[in-house]
Order: structure tokens, then C-alpha cells, then sequence
């Protein structure tokens, strides 16, 4: 194949790590070397691979950046922005909310370094998280890291706070993206009233919390879902739901960056603690901690 051709053969990959083809078949069947197998025979992406050479030559410690997409959250703008002004900008923190599943596939292809989720109840993140993140490649390499808590509901305009639910369903509606983990909480909680998306009056869609929050401050629509945090932000009401855990999926090496290490310490010292309780609806008392391992496997 030309150099140019984003894919290579075992051999090519071979000739391309100076490495004999058993070892670069042994690498793709562990996991470890990014590649996919097509009629039977493995393909490599050469821009994948490209970077596993460049995370392996720095043990997964780049001092630099760190690259985040998936779901959006007001704390975490904030906490990133902080960060990067004490650091005198020094080191780039670079946050892209995409919404859970779109971010998982950004991460899933090598583009970002981690990603933010929130998939349901608290109570039932340990199992939903886990199962969500196993339907996409490169999960066994991957682990799950706490960052908070916070309250889940529906962002409402000013005066709607004690609105019923029967109320709140014929109100103008802002809905968000597929694969947003606040679009998938709208349907549990449209289920649990007897209705549906498609039963709601809207003509707003908004691809952040903070843009269904705008719509809604500027009165394009009256109800939306979204976080108690950004709700506050825009000066709405809120009506709360449920609490979600709110978690950071990352390949095994980038857990040990030191600028990721740094963000766990700051949300969990005195200006993260202030500026959570500044926004509302937070609990940071397990930040930083492991709670899913890739490797793990069901007795």
C-alpha cells in the first residue's frame, strides 16, 4: 500500500514498528495495537497508530493538553477554565460537549483524550455506565473515574416550579440531541407520565445544557431537561428529578497525566468546593475515584 493510504496490512505494520508479524498479530488480538478485522484479515489505521507510537513514547504522560468531549456540565467549564488561568496557560485543557454517546465515538476513534457521562439515576450508574461503555471500541483499555454528583431534572421558566406534571407536558418544550444523556432522561421521565418525545410541542432543539437553558431564559420554550447547576446559571427555575453521577471515562495511560490528576485535585479543594456551592445541586465528596476497570470481567 501507498504511505498515503490511511490503512495498513500486518505486514506493513511489521515493517512500519520494526517488529515481527507474530508480535503485531499478538498486539491486535490483546487490544493493545488500534485495528480492525475485515474478512478476516486485520486492517490498521495509520493515523491510530501514529498515535499509540506517540502515547506509548511518553508513557501516557503528556504535560501539555488534555482533550475532553461527551456531556456538558457548568462546573467543569469552570473548573478547566481555572485551571488553565492558574497555569498561566501554560498547558491546554480543551472541552467539547457532545453529548455521552457522541463523545464515547470521539474517544472510540482516538480524537479525544477522555470523556464526561451521565446515563441515570446515581443508583444505578455502576451498572449503566459500564454497560453503555462496552459497546465501543477500545473499552476493555478504558477506565471509569467519578468526578460528582449532581441534580437531574427539568429546567423550567420562572413561575413553573410547582407546575404538575400533566402542566408541564403542555408547556413549549426544548428537547436536546440523540445520544445526550439529558435527551435520555427526558424519555425515562416522559415514560414514567405516560407520554412520549414525540407528544410534546417543540420547535427548539439545543446541542448543551446551556443552550436549552438560553432558549429557555429568552422564552423561545418554557420546560426543558437539564442540570440544577444550569438552571442557576441562567436564573430559571427548577424542578428535580433524580441525582446522576457524573463520570469521566479514560484510556488507562491518560489517567495518569499529571493535568488530569490536577483537575481531580482541584474540584476536590476549597475553590472546586466554593464554586460547586456557588452553582448548586453538587456532591464532590468521591471525585477522583476508580469506579469501573475495562479489564474487569463477570465471574
Amino acid at each position: 500500500m501507498s504511505d498515503n493510504h490511511p490503512y495498513m496490512t500486518v505486514r506493513e505494520v511489521a515493517d512500519y514498528l520494526h517488529l515481527n508479524e507474530k508480535k503485531v498479530y499478538q498486539l491486535a488480538s490483546d487490544g493493545h495495537l488500534p485495528a480492525t478485522k475485515v474478512t478476516g484479515k486485520w486492517l490498521f489505521p495509520r493515523k491510530l497508530v501514529d498515535q499509540w507510537l506517540l502515547e506509548s513514547s511518553h508513557h501516557g504522560v503528556l504535560s501539555d493538553r488534555l482533550l475532553i468531549s461527551g456531556s456538558d456540565d457548568p462546573l467543569l467549564q469552570a473548573a478547566l477554565l481555572r485551571i488553565m488561568q492558574e497555569q498561566k496557560h501554560q498547558a491546554l485543557y480543551s472541552y467539547m460537549p457532545t453529548g455521552t454517546q457522541a463523545g464515547l465515538t470521539l474517544l472510540s476513534q482516538g480524537l479525544v483524550d477522555c470523556c464526561t457521562l451521565h446515563w441515570g439515576k446515581a443508583d444505578e450508574s455502576s451498572l449503566r455506565h459500564p454497560a453503555l461503555v462496552r459497546q465501543y471500541t477500545g473499552a476493555r483499555h478504558w477506565v471509569l473515574v467519578h468526578l460528582f454528583r449532581r441534580q437531574q431534572g427539568l429546567m423550567v421558566k420562572p413561575g413553573l416550579e410547582r407546575a404538575s406534571a400533566a402542566e408541564l407536558l403542555q408547556q413549549h418544550w426544548v428537547l436536546r440531541q440523540e445520544g445526550a444523556g439529558s435527551q435520555r432522561f427526558l424519555k425515562d421521565w416522559l415514560g414514567q407520565q405516560g407520554s412520549s418525545v414525540e407528544r410534546l410541542t417543540s420547535n427548539q432543539a439545543a446541542l448543551t445544557e446551556r443552550e436549552t437553558a438560553s432558549a429557555i431564559a429568552r422564552g423561545l420554550a418554557s420546560v426543558g431537561p437539564g442540570t440544577q447547576a444550569a438552571a442557576m446559571e441562567s436564573g430559571l427555575g427548577f424542578i428535580p428529578v433524580y441525582e446522576e453521577a457524573f463520570e469521566l471515562v479514560v484510556p488507562r495511560p491518560v489517567f495518569f497525566r499529571t493535568l488530569l490528576q490536577q483537575l481531580f485535585d482541584w474540584l476536590q479543594g476549597p475553590e472546586g468546593i466554593k464554586k460547586a456551592e456557588e452553582l448548586t445541586g453538587y456532591q464532590l465528596h468521591q471525585c477522583g475515584k476508580l469506579v469501573w476497570n475495562g479489564e474487569q470481567r463477570s465471574s
